[in-house]
């Protein structure tokens, strides 16, 4: 099974950042929490600050991991691990992805989520 991490990172007004996936990659369009596989061996803190950095040039801080899960999609099994964290260095850049936006909770429902990334919404503060 594959570890994946997912960075849910809020801002100092209550949003969260949102990463739509580009078109022509698996899940193309849909919105996400970012972040990637984990490496074997690797710490999966450190492989979402890793991630992170890729994908979105800033540097986090891992505040607290939140509940993991697995998850299926038709090409195997993985589990989702989330984390809280917010953003220490850098502003945000859709380095991996097609668009970036700040979202409040409550409007999540606006947009079309990866399967994946919608049970973590349970979790989060509003």
């Amino acid at each position: 099974m594959i570890e994946v991490v997912c960075g849910v990172i809020r801002d100092s007004g209550g949003r969260y950042l949102a990463c739509r996936r580009p078109a022509g990659k698996h899940l193309g369009g849909m919105w996400e929490f970012p972040g990637g596989k984990v490496e074997e061996g690797e710490d999966p803190a450190a492989a979402l600050v890793r991630e992170l950095r890729e994908e979105l040039g800033v540097e986090v801080a891992v505040e607290r991991a939140l509940t993991a899960f697995p998850w299926r999609y038709e090409w195997g099994k993985m589990r989702l691990l989330p984390f809280l964290c917010r953003i220490v260095a850098g502003e945000p850049e859709a380095i991996e992805h097609q668009e970036l936006r700040w979202c409040e909770r409550e409007r999540f429902g606006e947009l079309e989520w990866a399967p994946a990334d919608v049970p973590v919404f349970a979790e989060l503060p509003a």
